[in-house]
């Protein structure tokens, strides 16, 4: 029996989990651009409580349980009234086969009326990839599917520029550390100009995550970074779609 069938059967523990919603912003247009769902309890508790729950064994149901969270709690909270796509978090290492894994998905955003052309699969290279090979035919695969793909905390864990050559998903989201501070730093500011030049070339979408002042925001605009995600502009909001305040 393949890997794939063995997850797939396995038996299917019962996650007690919820999702909020934060935006990310595309600073041309003032519109929201995406929201990503971020795993709660049912209770409100926080994602690492959640995640602290999640094993080896338990992890490939852990994975198909938020992505169906967060199809049906967007809906639930009118994402449909939106334009927005929806950035839903994965596990690669919970992906036994792209095409097997992908079903549950599909039958939920079917069953919800979420369009499939709407969704974004975001993980991060702070998870330990053994196999970047495995890694890169989910991103393939889910590109040839219609869907985008998007790397999140890019600048920190395990890889980075390394990483990018071996395969390019559509997004990369700059992890926060190389944003703070970013309108005193030069340092920070030559780096994020010289990723922004290289994602352009690459036709890659350059997001920046955990802005929470308006000196980084203005800074990020100088650079040309179109699409911001942070504090300043909306905190997670639980099972809803928060209020934006944007400084434009």
């Amino acid at each position: 029996m393949s890997a794939g069938c063995q997850g797939c059967k396995a038996d299917i523990e019962q996650f007690d989990i919820a999702m909020a919603f934060q935006p990310i912003v595309d600073v041309e247009t003032g519109a929201v651009f995406a929201f990503e769902a971020l795993v709660r309890s049912s209770r409100g508790e926080s994602a690492g409580e959640v995640l602290a729950r999640v094993t080896p064994e338990n992890r490939y149901a852990f994975d198909q349980q938020c992505r169906v969270a967060a199809i049906e709690g967007a809906v639930a909270a009118g994402i449909l009234d939106t334009g927005a796509r929806l950035s839903i978090n994965f596990l690669p290492n919970a992906v036994y086969s792209p095409l097997a894994c992908i079903q549950l998905t599909l039958k939920t955003a079917r069953a919800t009326g979420f369009p499939e052309d709407r969704l974004i699969f975001e993980f991060t290279e702070n998870e330990h990839m053994s196999d970047t090979e495995h890694v890169r035919n989910i991103v393939e695969s889910y590109q040839a599917m219609g869907f985008a793909t998007a790397l999140d905390d890019f600048g920190a864990g395990h890889a980075g520029l390394g990483l990018l050559a071996k395969f390019q998903t559509d997004i990369i989201k700059l992890d926060m550390e190389l944003i703070r501070g970013i309108d005193t730093s030069m340092p920070r500011r030559l780096i994020v100009e010289g990723v922004a030049r290289l994602a352009e070339s690459l036709g890659i979408a350059v997001i920046a995550e955990g802005i929470e002042t308006l000196a980084e925001f203005d800074a990020l605009r100088a650079i040309g970074v179109r699409y911001i995600q942070g504090y300043l502009l909306a905190r997670p909001s639980f099972q809803s779609l928060p209020e934006l305040s944007i400084p434009i």
